[in-house]
C-alpha cells in the first residue's frame, strides 16, 4: 500500500527574533554583503558574480535548512543550492560607471525597479542609430561617384561582411553567461585574457574618441559648407588657399564644439540620452527622405542643371549664368563666366585657350532613375589631387598645355584617390554595432537580445547602403557624384539635391544627427576608459577609474576630449576617417578570434545560447579585418598593431594578475599538451641537448630556501631557456603537512621571482627524506618535458654526527640519478657562488677533465658564459697525461677537438708522476677508516658516540701530529711539470722512486705499524685524490668556477662513508667547485 511522507523542518535554534529586529539583521547583513562587493579597500570595483566570494557568506545563511546535517562541513566551501538560486534570482548588474551612486541610493534601487528595455528600443534602434551617420550624408555620393557602382559595391560588401562576421561571433560570446556593462572590452578581456582584453579595450577606446573627433568634423564641414558658409573666420586671401582655410575653420570651431560638448557631457549625461530620441528621428527621417527622392526622379526629376566647359565641370558658386555671352535687344553681353576666363569683357578679348576652344553647355544633373545614367556610372574615375573633374562622354577640344588652371572656376579634386584610401574613409560608416551590447545591463533579456538586435541592425543598414550606392549611381549624373562639396550646384549637399520635398531635410537632418553622435562618442568613451581603469589591468591608468560622487567618469572625460582635440587638429574628416578605421577592425579583429578560439577549445564553460556560429565564421571574419587593415592603410596598421602591442607586453609585465579563465590560457594549455605529445617520441638529438634541470632544494624548520645561491646559479646556467624543475623534499605525512607545503611552495615561489629562475616548483611529502628526493627524481616533470639533469649543493655537514644520514642521502642520490640515466651537478661552498646582480670582470672557468661521460663538462661553461655574471670569464680546459700518454699530441689533438666544437678555450696538459704514496696520504686514509669505523657504532647512546669520536680523535691528534704536518706541507709543494714523456725521462724517474723509497717505506712502517693494516685500495683512492687536489690547486687555486668530474660511488655500499670523504680530499681548498657526473650520453657534438 502507498506511504506518504512528511518533511518537517528541523527548527532553528535559539530563541526567535520579532520581524521588526529580523528587518534590521537583514538590512544589515546586506549592508555588507554590498560593502564586500564593492571592493577589498583598495578602489577597484569587484565583478557582481553570484560564483564569486560565496564562502564569505553568513553562517546563518549557510546553515538554512538543518536537516542537511550530513553535508554540513562541506558548506563552509560550497553553498546550498537553494541559497544559490536565491542568489541568482536576485542578481543584479550594476553599469559600469555609476558603482558608487547605485551603493549611496541603495533604499531607492530596492524600492524602485529599473525599467527594462527589449529588442527593439535596447539593441536595434541605437545600433542603426551608431551605424548610420556622417559618411552617409557627406561622403557616399563621392565614393559612389570616384569608385564607380560595381568598385563601391564591392567596398560596402566587404565591410558589412566584416561586421555581420563580428556580430556573429560577437553573439555568440555575448549568449555564453551574463555580460556585465562593458560591451566588448568585458567580452574580449573575459575570453581572451587581460593582456588582450586591455590592449584591445584601450584601442576600442582610442576608436571610439577619434569617432567623436569625425563626428564633430563633420558637423562642422556641415555648418560652414552648406548651412552657413558666411560663418567661417578664416577666408581664402589667395586663390587656391581655400582648403588651408577651411581646415584652420574647422580647428577653431572644432575646438570650441569639442568644449561645449564636454561641458553638456560633464554637467548631466541624461539630456544626452534624451535627445537620443530627437537624434534617431533625424537620421531615419534623412533617409526616408533619400528614398522619397528617388522615386521621384523616375517621373519628375528636380532642376538642377550642371554647366561645362567642354567635359570640364564648372563651379557655380562665382557665376549665376552658365553662357559665355547673352542676347539682349540685339546686342551681344558678355557674362560672369567669360569675365573669369578673359583678361577683360569686351568680345575682342584674351581668353584662356580652353574657353575659346569649347563650349559652354548645361546639362541636367539629376537626370532620374529611368534615365539610364547607371551604365555611365559603373566604372571607376580615380584621380590625383588637383585634377579637374570631368564628364568622360562629352566632347572637348584640348587646349594648349602652358595654360595656368588655378583661380579659373574649375570644380578640383582636393585629394589624390584610389581603392584602399576609399575603404579606409568609408568603414567608419559600418561601426557602431556594439551599441546594443554596451548596454546589456540595462535589457530585459540581453542573451536574445543582443544577436537579434544587432544582426537585424547590420542586415538593414547593409540593405540601405548597398541600396543608396545603386540608388545614387542611377539617378545622379558621374561629375556631380565625383564633386565632393556639390560646387557645381551652387554649394548644395549632394545628397540633398536628391531629396524630397527639400535640400535642407538631409543639411539639418545630418547636422544633427552627428552633433548627437558625438555626444554620444562623447558619452561612451569615458565610461570605456572607466571600466579599464576600474580592472586594475593597466596601472597607469587607473586615475581615471575615479569620477564623481555619483560615478561620473570626470578624469576619463578630460582626457578623451584632449585626445578627441588631436583629432580636430588633423581637421580633415577623410584625414581621421582611416585612424579610427584601423582601431575598430582590431576591435573587431580579436572578437572573432576570441569565438574562434573558445568554440576550437571546446571548453566546458562555451555553451552559447546562440547557435548559429562556426569557428569558420569567426576565423573568417578575423581574416577579412586583418585584410581591411592592411588594405586601408598598411601603415596605420602597423602603428596600431604597435601600440596594441605595446600595450600587451606591459600589461604582462606590470599589470594587475588576473584570472578570468580566458580562452587564452586554455589555448596555451592545449597547445603544450600537443607540444608535449611530439616530444615524447624519444630524447632529444644531441644537438638539442640542453640541461633540463630538477633543482634539489633543503629548507630549514621555517620552511625558508637554506642555500638562496643554488636557484642564481641555475638562472645563470640556464638564462631562462628549457625546462627547471625545483624541488624539496618535507618529512612527514601530506594530511598533517598540507598547510606547510603550501608555505615552502609559496616561500620557493617568491625565491624564484627574486632569482629570475623560470620554472616550476614542486614540493613532495614523504615519511622519509631519501624516498622524497627518489621520488622527485622518479617522476618530476610531464611526459617529453622531463628533467636529464640534477642539481644540488654538496651537504657541507656530513661529518657531523647528529646529521649522520645526510651523506648517506647524498650517495644514494648519486646512485639514483646514475640509475636514471641522468646527469648530476654538486656545487661545493654555495654560498660563496656570485649573485645575479655581481659581476666577474676577469679570472678563469676551469674545467679538469679527466673522464669522458657525454661532452657535458665542455658545454656547462659555454652556457654559463652566456649570463652577464660570467661573461668575461676565459674557459681553460686542463687534462691529465699517463705514464704512457704523448702529452704534445693530446694537447694538439684537444685543440682540434675544441676547434671542431666551435668552443674558445685555452688547452693544457697536465702530467701526474707516479711517485710514493706519501705519509700525508696514508694519515688522511687512516683517519677515513677511523671515521668510518666511528660512523658504523651508531648503535650506542648519543653520550657514548660522543666519547667515541672525542677518544680517537685524541688519540691521533696526540701520537700524529708532527709527522702529519711535515707530510703536509711536502705534498702542498707542486711536483715538478713536464711537458711530455721521453724514454730517458721515465727510466731516471723509475730508478729515482726505487732507489730513494725503499728505505722510506720501511721507515714509515716501523714509526706507525697501523698503517700496515689499511685497505690498500682506500690508500690507492686516496694517493689518487690528493696528488689530483695538489695539481688543481696549483694551476686553478684562483679560478672563479672550477669543473670536475665526480667519480661514481663504490657498488660496494659498505664505502660510502669513505666515498664522501675521497670527493671533501679531492676539492680540499678551492673556492667555488662544479663537481659533474654525466650521464653517459652525448651532450655535445662537432656537426652541424
Amino acid at each position: 500500500m502507498p506511504t506518504s511522507f512528511t518533511v518537517v523542518p528541523v527548527e532553528a535554534q535559539g530563541e526567535e527574533r520579532g520581524p521588526a529586529e529580523r528587518d534590521g539583521q537583514r538590512q544589515e547583513e546586506e549592508e555588507e554583503e554590498d560593502e564586500r562587493d564593492r571592493g577589498s579597500g583598495d578602489g577597484i570595483a569587484r565583478e557582481s558574480s553570484p560564483f564569486i566570494n560565496n564562502a564569505e557568506m553568513d553562517r546563518e545563511n549557510m546553515y538554512e535548512g538543518k536537516n542537511m546535517a550530513l553535508f554540513e562541513e562541506e558548506m563552509d566551501s560550497n553553498p546550498m543550492v537553494s541559497s544559490l538560486l536565491n542568489k541568482l534570482a536576485n542578481y543584479t548588474n550594476l553599469t559600469q560607471g555609476v558603482v558608487e551612486h547605485e551603493a549611496d541610493e541603495d533604499s531607492k534601487r530596492k524600492e524602485v525597479k529599473v525599467p527594462r528595455m527589449g529588442t527593439f528600443i535596447g539593441v536595434y534602434l541605437p545600433c542603426l542609430q551608431n551605424i548610420l551617420g556622417v559618411i552617409l550624408f557627406l561622403r557616399l555620393t563621392w565614393i559612389v561617384g570616384t569608385a564607380g557602382v560595381l568598385e563601391s559595391f564591392i567596398i560596402v560588401f566587404m565591410c558589412c561582411a566584416c561586421t555581420m562576421l563580428t556580430a556573429i561571433s560577437m553573439s555568440a560570446i555575448a549568449t555564453n553567461g551574463v555580460v556585465p556593462a562593458g560591451g566588448s572590452y568585458y567580452m574580449i578581456s573575459r575570453s581572451l585574457g587581460p593582456e588582450f582584453g586591455g590592449a584591445v579595450g584601450l584601442c576600442f577606446y582610442l576608436g571610439t574618441t577619434f569617432a567623436g573627433a569625425m563626428y564633430i568634423l563633420g558637423t562642422i564641414e556641415i555648418l560652414l559648407t552648406y548651412i552657413s558658409p558666411s560663418a567661417a573666420i578664416f577666408k581664402a586671401e589667395e586663390v587656391g588657399d581655400e582648403t588651408e582655410a577651411m581646415l584652420n575653420n574647422m580647428r577653431v570651431y572644432g575646438t570650441c564644439i569639442i568644449t561645449l560638448m564636454a561641458i553638456v557631457v560633464f554637467v548631466g549625461v541624461k539630456y544626452v540620452n534624451k535627445l537620443a530620441l530627437v537624434f534617431l528621428a533625424c537620421v531615419i527621417l534623412s533617409i526616408i527622405a533619400i528614398y522619397a527622392g528617388v522615386i521621384k526622379t523616375a517621373f519628375d526629376p528636380p532642376d538642377f542643371p550642371i554647366c561645362l566647359l567642354g567635359n570640364r565641370t564648372l563651379s557655380k558658386r562665382t557665376f549665376d549664368v552658365c553662357a559665355k555671352f547673352t542676347e539682349s535687344n540685339n546686342e551681344t553681353k558678355t557674362t560672369t563666366l567669360w569675365r573669369l576666363f578673359c583678361d577683360s569683357p569686351f568680345l575682342n578679348a584674351t581668353c584662356d585657350d580652353y574657353f575659346s576652344l569649347n563650349n559652354v553647355t548645361e546639362i541636367q544633373g539629376i537626370p532620374g532613375i529611368m534615365s539610364g545614367v547607371l551604365t555611365d556610372n559603373l566604372w571607376s574615375s580615380y584621380s590625383e589631387k588637383g585634377s579637374i573633374v570631368e564628364k568622360k562622354d562629352q566632347p572637348s577640344v584640348a587646349g594648349s598645355e602652358e595654360t595656368k588652371m588655378s583661380g579659373l572656376p574649375y570644380v578640383f579634386t582636393d585629394i589624390m584617390t584610389y581603392f584602399t584610401m576609399l575603404v579606409g574613409i568609408y568603414f567608419p560608416s559600418v561601426t557602431g554595432i556594439m551599441a546594443g551590447s554596451n548596454r546589456s545591463g540595462d535589457l530585459k533579456d540581453a542573451q536574445k537580445s543582443i544577436p537579434t538586435g544587432t544582426i537585424l541592425a547590420i542586415s538593414t543598414t547593409s540593405f540601405i547602403y548597398l541600396s543608396c550606392i545603386v540608388l545614387f549611381g542611377a539617378c545622379i549624373e558621374g561629375v556631380i557624384l565625383r564633386d565632393k562639396f556639390g560646387e557645381a550646384v551652387n554649394g548644395n549637399l549632394v545628397v540633398g539635391t536628391l531629396a524630397w520635398p527639400s535640400p535642407w531635410v538631409i543639411v539639418i537632418g545630418s547636422f544633427f544627427s552627428t552633433c548627437g553622435a558625438g555626444l554620444q562618442s562623447l558619452t561612451g568613451a569615458p565610461r570605456l576608459l572607466q571600466a579599464i581603469a576600474r580592472d586594475g589591468i593597466v596601472p597607469f591608468i587607473q586615475v581615471f577609474g575615479h569620477g564623481k560622487a555619483n560615478g561620473e567618469p570626470t578624469w576619463a572625460l578630460l582626457l578623451t576630449a584632449g585626445i578627441c582635440e588631436i583629432g580636430i587638429l588633423i581637421a580633415s574628416l577623410d584625414s581621421v576617417a582611416p585612424i579610427l578605421s584601423m582601431f575598430f577592425l582590431m576591435c573587431y579583429m580579436f572578437v572573432n578570434l576570441a569565438c574562434a578560439v573558445q568554440t576550437l577549445l571546446r571548453t566546458p564553460n562555451w555553451r552559447p545560447r546562440f547557435k548559429y556560429y562556426h569557428w569558420t565564421l569567426s576565423f573568417l571574419g578575423m581574416s577579412l579585418c586583418l585584410a581591411l587593415m592592411f588594405i586601408c592603410s598598411w601603415y596605420y596598421a602597423l602603428i596600431a598593431m604597435l601600440i596594441a602591442g605595446c600595450i600587451y607586453k606591459y600589461i604582462e609585465y606590470r599589470g594587475a594578475e588576473k584570472e578570468w579563465g580566458d580562452g587564452i590560457r586554455g589555448l596555451s594549455l592545449n597547445a603544450a599538451r600537443y607540444a608535449l605529445l611530439r616530444v615524447e617520441d624519444g630524447p632529444p638529438h644531441t644537438k638539442n641537448w640542453r640541461p633540463q634541470l630538477l633543482v634539489l632544494l633543503n629548507l630549514d624548520s621555517e620552511q625558508l630556501v637554506k642555500h638562496p645561491r643554488l636557484l642564481s646559479f641555475t638562472s645563470q646556467l640556464k638564462a631562462g631557456k628549457g625546462l627547471t624543475i625545483v624541488g624539496s623534499v618535507l618529512q612527514g605525512i601530506f594530511l598533517d603537512k598540507c598547510t606547510e607545503t603550501q608555505k615552502a611552495e609559496e616561500n620557493v615561489k617568491s625565491l624564484m621571482g627574486v632569482e629570475k629562475t623560470k620554472g616550476f616548483c614542486q614540493i613532495v611529502v614523504s615519511p622519509n627524506f631519501r624516498d622524497g628526493i627518489s621520488y622527485l627524481i622518479q617522476s618530476a616533470g610531464l611526459g617529453g618535458m622531463k628533467h636529464n639533469t640534477v642539481l644540488m649543493a654538496w651537504p657541507q655537514s656530513w661529518k657531523q654526527t647528529e646529521n649522520r644520514f645526510s651523506w648517506k642521502n647524498f650517495v644514494d642520490t648519486v646512485r639514483e640519478t646514475t640509475a636514471a640515466q641522468q646527469a648530476l651537478l654538486v656545487a661545493k661552498n654555495i654560498d660563496l657562488f656570485p649573485t645575479n646582480q655581481e659581476r666577474f670582470t676577469e679570472g678563469n672557468i676551469d674545467v679538469w677533465w679527466i673522464v669522458h661521460d657525454g661532452g657535458m663538462l665542455m658545454l656547462l661553461p659555454f652556457l654559463l658564459r652566456q649570463h652577464k655574471v660570467w661573461r668575461k670569464c676565459k674557459m681553460r680546459i686542463f687534462t691529465v697525461a699517463q705514464m704512457d700518454d704523448n702529452s704534445i699530441q693530446m694537447k694538439k689533438d684537444l685543440q682540434m677537438f675544441l676547434y671542431h666544437l666551435r668552443l674558445n678555450a685555452e688547452v693544457e696538459v697536465v702530467e701526474m708522476f707516479e711517485n710514493d704514496i706519501s705519509a700525508f696520504t696514508y694519515e688522511k686514509t687512516l683517519m677515513m677508516e677511523q671515521r668510518s669505523q666511528m660512523l658504523k657504532q651508531m648503535q650506542l647512546s648519543k653520550n657514548e658516540r660522543e666519547r667515541e669520536a672525542q677518544l680517537i680523535h685524541d688519540r691521533n691528534t696526540a701520537s700524529h701530529s708532527a709527522p702529519v704536518v711535515k707530510a703536509s706541507v711536502a705534498a702542498a709543494v707542486p711536483e715538478k711539470v713536464q711537458m711530455t714523456w721521453t724514454k730517458e725521462k721515465f727510466v731516471a724517474e723509475k730508478h729515482k722512486t726505487k732507489d730513494s723509497n725503499v728505505s722510506g717505506f720501511k721507515d714509515i712502517f716501523n714509526m706507525k705499524p697501523e698503517w700496515g693494516n689499511l685497505n690498500q685500495s682506500n690508500v690507492r683512492r686516496m694517493h689518487t685524490a690528493v696528488k689530483l687536489n695538489g695539481v688543481v690547486l696549483n694551476k686553478s687555486q684562483h679560478a672563479q668556477l672550477v669543473l670536475l668530474n665526480m667519480p661514481g660511488p663504490p657498488k660496494n655500499r659498505k664505502g660510502d662513508e669513505n666515498y664522501m670523504e675521497f670527493l671533501e680530499v679531492l676539492t680540499e681548498g678551492l673556492d667555488r667547485v662544479l663537481l659533474v657526473r654525466g650521464s653517459g650520453r652525448e651532450v655535445i657534438t662537432i656537426y652541424s
